[in-house]
């Protein structure tokens, strides 16, 4: 064989094997636990993306949801300690603070026992690979709070099956270490109009509602939340002001908060939020911890 012909066949396997390599995809990456506290989870790679700088806030700034934050911080508490705690799913009107609690209530559990807990994010279309990370978690030796932001299902989206079997009803069950956070702005994760929708057209409709509804029915503990009155929301933008240290005085404070709240047509604490951050760009006033947020789902 002359030693063009040999050239061109290796010239050949090396154009083959990375054709191999492409159909193959990338490789499972080297999962680091130890790297960070909150972490991206990245189907294609296997991977646990960690996160240098969490976007939340300290659990304090977070008004007017009392009741539903210290039934979440009591869960997580629990879980942390090794004891039985509850899948949570966090539901309501939006910009009233879901997935800032979930994570303020993560950092708080941390810094008040210890516990090397890790958050671990689901992006919605990744939903299906749940079992998959599931397989990751289920032998690191530290507890894991696995959490998926605004998740809800539209028409002939399969993928909640994936949800419900990590949730409760595979035969492996949800691993010991691992507890699901989910928010949501519907009850039912579901459109009202696709339950009709299943109603009408089943052979037995109960049936066909009942299987749907049952995924949210998997969640231990549903929390509430609702649209905030004035009060609430001026409650919010003083807790803000004062943290910050913003120089401005109450009276101009609250109505400058009001004339906001009425030109984004609602309050909220997105809306808080958002009015704290024009005031403190206005007022010349630096934001400490810029890179996190206020309330916002």
């Amino acid at each position: 064989m002359s030693e063009a012909t040999l050239e061109r066949l290796m010239e050949e396997v090396r154009r083959l094997s990375a054709a191999v390599e492409r159909i193959a995809g990338p490789a499972p990456a080297v999962n680091t636990i130890d790297a960070a506290e909150c972490f991206v989870w990245a189907p294609l790679r296997a991977y646990l993306q960690p996160v240098a700088r969490p976007n939340r806030i300290d659990l304090s700034l977070i008004q007017s949801v009392d009741h539903v934050r210290d039934i979440l911080l009591d869960n997580t508490l629990r879980f942390a300690g090794g004891y039985p705690a509850n899948n949570v799913l966090l539901w309501g009107a939006r910009g009233m603070g879901k997935s800032s609690l979930v994570k303020s209530v993560h950092a708080a559990v941390i810094q008040r026992t210890g516990v090397p807990l890790k958050l671990v994010e689901v992006h919605r279309e990744d939903i299906a690979t749940l079992p998959q990370l599931m397989d990751i978690l289920k032998a690191a030796p530290v507890p894991f709070i696995v959490f998926c932001d605004d998740l809800s299902f539209d028409h002939d989206d399969t993928s909640y099956k994936s949800l419900k079997a990590v949730l409760d009803g595979g035969i492996e069950g949800r691993p010991d270490n691992v507890l699901l956070y989910a928010t949501s702005n519907r009850r039912h994760l579901l459109p009202r109009d696709m339950m009709e929708n299943e109603r009408s057209t089943a052979i037995n409709p109960s049936e066909a509602v009942e299987e749907k509804v049952s995924l949210s029915d998997r969640f231990g503990l549903w929390l509430g939340f609702y649209k905030c009155s004035q009060d609430d929301y001026l409650g919010m933008i003083d807790a803000y002001a004062e943290h910050f240290a913003i120089p401005v005085s109450k009276e101009t404070l609250h109505a400058q908060a009001l004339e906001w709240s009425t030109t984004r047509g609602g309050r909220s604490g997105r809306v808080a939020w958002q009015f704290i951050q024009d005031l403190a760009g206005r007022t010349r006033t630096r934001i400490a911890d810029a890179g996190e947020r206020g309330a916002d789902a």
